[in-house]
């Protein structure tokens, strides 16, 4: 460098001169914009890299306690809770709680890039947890997270974090906390003390400037959001998945073999298909093996057995005739769970085709009339051979049941 000087009859830099062009040159490309906020329009949340703790009263153990803090971008305005997990629904719970402290929704939120809230990180279109994006959706918010290592992009969040982690953890040093909400009681109460002291260099404090926007807030929603937790599950030959708590839920049996999502809050199971909506239950609780059906999910021939009951056989039967209904009364009477007989009921009265009605009528009054058990099976066995010489030895009693000992004609009595 400086021979190339020499030859080209320039003088070469000192190096301390050459240090002090560099330094000007830095503070020139590097100057610090100040951009105006607008009220209402911004809060920036982050955790607190300091944490508190608890003390476990039986064995003196301590845990921490991780500390989510938030600032509106326009007046410095500050929350903050603690939680014993930096884990997704902590996150989430820790928005709803700040929206609700608030008193309203601000139009932006942003969050560092942690992996609670982002997926993916990027310039152009970062790609949010699943949960956090239904959250801000719920609350009519638009997350925008901070650029990968710029905290100049939430700068105020960064600057309340500093300041109530050395103002809380100062004063708490040498207090003992058992609780979670103890924890949080004492937190809140410096939460009010720093929003609401005066400001050195202008007039009024942060709830004073709060004030001015909490109005341009959108309003909260009328109902809080639940944080909802996602499973896939294989769509069973019974037309059921298994969501939470081993309990089935009915989804449509043309779904049968498919993958689908399903979404699960305190309060509703939802179906989805490919993003879309497929059918949804309220949440059961309790017994393991619940089953929580649908009747519009089941095939036609599904729905056509859950509709029958005893009274709607019997009724069917008495259709028939007297006979036929008594064969139906004593059918389901033999079950001590009346629907273990309806198979049986269905396979009799569906006997007959058009235009024989009246064989079965016939065929039941030749059962009763020949005392013979009174079972789908015996009606069968007379029903086909009506027309013919009937040979009642054939037929045989179920075990266990009344039965008339029947006796063979003798050539005399036949002819």
């Amino acid at each position: 460098y400086c021979e190339a000087n020499r030859k080209g009859e320039q003088r070469p830099y000192m190096y301390s001169h050459y240090c002090d062009l560099y330094r000007r040159h830095m503070r020139q490309s590097h100057a610090v914009m100040h951009i105006p906020r607008t009220p209402g329009e911004q809060v920036e949340v982050d955790w607190s890299g300091k944490t508190g703790y608890l003390k476990d009263p039986a064995t003196g153990d301590l845990k921490p306690v991780y500390i989510f803090v938030a600032a509106m971008s326009y007046s410095q305005y500050c929350y903050a809770e603690g939680f014993l997990r930096m884990d997704e629904d902590s996150w989430i719970w820790a928005h709803v709680h700040l929206f609700e402290f608030l008193g309203g929704v601000p139009k932006t939120v942003v969050p560092d890039n942690l992996t609670t809230g982002v997926v993916k990180a990027s310039r152009g279109e970062p790609v949010i947890q699943r949960n956090y994006q239904e959250m801000a959706e719920h609350y009519g918010t638009f997350i925008m997270p901070a650029r990968v290592a710029r905290p100049r992009d939430k700068a105020v969040v960064e600057g309340a974090v500093g300041k109530l982690a050395k103002n809380l953890l100062g004063k708490v040093r040498h207090r003992t906390f058992f609780t979670l909400d103890e924890f949080n009681d004492t937190l809140w109460e410096h939460v009010d003390e720093y929003n609401t002291h005066q400001f050195q260099k202008k007039l009024g404090s942060r709830s004073t400037l709060f004030a001015e926007e909490k109005d341009l807030l959108a309003q909260l929603p009328k109902t809080r959001y639940e944080i909802a937790h996602w499973k896939k599950a294989t769509v069973q030959p019974n037309y059921h998945v298994v969501a939470a708590d081993r309990i089935y839920y009915s989804v449509p049996y043309q779904y049968i073999s498919q993958k689908l999502d399903i979404k699960m809050t305190a309060s509703l199971i939802e179906i989805f298909k490919d993003d879309k909506r497929v059918c949804s239950h309220p949440r059961l609780y309790g017994r393991p093996g619940q089953y929580r059906t649908e009747k519009d999910h089941m095939p036609k021939n599904h729905q056509q057995y859950v509709e029958w009951d005893e009274a709607r056989f019997i009724a069917w039967g008495a259709s028939f005739g007297t006979a036929t209904e008594q064969i139906i009364r004593a059918i389901l009477d033999r079950f001590e769970i009346p629907q273990h007989g309806f198979r049986s009921c269905l396979a009799l009265l569906k006997l007959p085709k058009e235009q024989e009605e009246e064989k079965l009528e016939r065929a039941c009054q030749k059962v009763l009339d020949l005392s013979l058990s009174c079972s789908y099976k015996v009606v069968k066995s007379v029903f086909h051979n009506l027309d013919d010489k009937l040979d009642t030895s054939s037929i045989a009693a179920t075990p266990g049941e009344p039965h008339a000992f029947i006796r063979h004609l003798s050539k005399e009595e036949s002819k």
